[in-house]
C-alpha cells in the first residue's frame, strides 16, 4: 500500500510517492479525501490514460473526485479492470448517469453510500464512542480527538 501526494505536487512528504507515479503503477485506487476545488474530477481522462496497470477504482469518499463520463470510457476501452462507488453527486443520482449506467456492468458496483454501515462498522464507531466518554469523564485525553486548527 502506497500514498499519492498532491495531484501537481513538485515535491512530497515523506511517506508519499508523487501522484503521477502512484496513478502510473497502481493495481488498486483507492480515494479518501474530500470533495473540494482542488479534488473535483481528481480523476478524469488525462488519468486514465496514464494508468498503465488497469487498476480497480474505489471511491467511498466523496462523489465528483472522479470524472463518471471518463469512467465510463476508460471502463469501455479496457482502460482500468473495474469500479466500486460507495458515493455519487448528486446522492442519489439521476438513473440515467453514468454511474448507474455503468452499475449494470459485471466488473461495477454502487451502493448508495452505506459502506460504513455494517453491524461491525457500527458497533466499532459506538466501541470509540465509549472509549472517548469513558476518557473524557476520567479527564484522559483520546486519540481519536481532532485539533482544533487541523
Amino acid at each position: 500500500m502506497v500514498f499519492a501526494g498532491r495531484k501537481g505536487a513538485t515535491q512530497t512528504r515523506p511517506g508519499t510517492l508523487p501522484f503521477d507515479e502512484v496513478i502510473a503503477t497502481a493495481d488498486v485506487l483507492s480515494l479518501h479525501c474530500p470533495l473540494t476545488d482542488e479534488t473535483r474530477s481528481l480523476i478524469a481522462a488525462p488519468e486514465f490514460d496514464r494508468m498503465r496497470r488497469k487498476p480497480l477504482i474505489i471511491n467511498t469518499a466523496r462523489g465528483g473526485l472522479v470524472d463518471e463520463e471518463d469512467l465510463e470510457r476508460a471502463l469501455a476501452c479496457g482502460q482500468i479492470s473495474g469500479a466500486g462507488f460507495d458515493v455519487t453527486l448528486p446522492e442519489p443520482p439521476p438513473l440515467n448517469s453514468p454511474l448507474m449506467r455503468m452499475a449494470k456492468r459485471p466488473n461495477v458496483i454502487v451502493t448508495p453510500h452505506t459502506a460504513w454501515a455494517s453491524s461491525e462498522a457500527q458497533q466499532a464507531l459506538a466501541d470509540q464512542l465509549i472509549d472517548n466518554i469513558e476518557a473524557f469523564v476520567a479527564g484522559q485525553a483520546k486519540h481519536l480527538l481532532v485539533e482544533a486548527g487541523r
